[in-house]
């Protein structure tokens, strides 16, 4: 799984997207594509095992259930 990070709330966004820039360009694609899969994996289990996008017709529509 991947680390959380906390940051200081006086931190420069721009700080942030630089620090997180040279994280992610500094991956092999390979490490890259298995981040999304992981990512894609914790959506689906923190939606009680649904999928947040779902094929409906043509294309993928995304959809909030109705409550």
């Amino acid at each position: 799984m991947g680390k959380l990070k906390l940051y200081d709330i006086n931190t420069p966004r721009e700080a942030l997207v630089e620090e997180r820039d040279s994280v992610y360009l500094s991956r092999t694609p390979e490490q890259r594509f298995f981040g999304v899969l992981q990512l894609n994996y914790i959506s689906v289990t923190m939606n009680g095992g649904q999928p947040l996008k779902s094929p409906q017709g043509k294309g993928i529509i995304i959809r909030k259930p109705n409550i």
